[in-house]
């Protein structure tokens, strides 16, 4: 028999660091329109980290018997209003920032402006996002 006393202070602190974090991220952002490239590209890297640990923990908490078992439809319905638009937003952001990106590196290959060592093709011949490598 699981001892559900010892869960709701896991569900405590999950909550807690969770508005912790939520509270770091909206410090260190302040004033990122001032913020270099190097700066900007942490932010955005720590936030996805966050994101994809968050969204892991997410998915491992709907394995869970115990929560399975104990959810109700109307949280689950919630859930998924909530989780839809966030996949819908994620693809939508995901293809505007990747068609800008390819708009503005065609440009920069329009004007000379690439580095050379960019056009180096991987050796392994996979498939990444950019299809560029600096592997030599």
């Amino acid at each position: 028999m699981i001892n559900m006393s010892r869960l709701f202070p896991n569900l405590e602190s999950w909550i807690k660091k969770q508005y912790e974090i939520m509270e770091t991220f909206k410090k260190a952002e302040e004033n990122f329109e001032n913020f270099d490239r190097l700066e900007l590209i942490l932010l955005a890297r720590m936030a996805f980290q966050h994101v994809i640990k968050t969204f892991e923990a997410f998915d491992q908490w709907l394995r869970e018997p115990v929560v399975t078992t104990h959810m109700p439809r109307e949280l689950l319905i919630d859930l998924w209003v909530k989780l839809r638009n966030i996949l819908y937003e994620t693809i939508e952001l995901d293809v505007e920032h990747t068609s800008k990106f390819y708009d503005h590196v065609k440009k920069l290959e329009m004007e000379g402006k690439i580095n050379p060592i960019f056009y180096i093709e991987k050796p392994s011949g996979k498939t990444t996002r950019s299809g560029m490598s600096t592997a030599i």
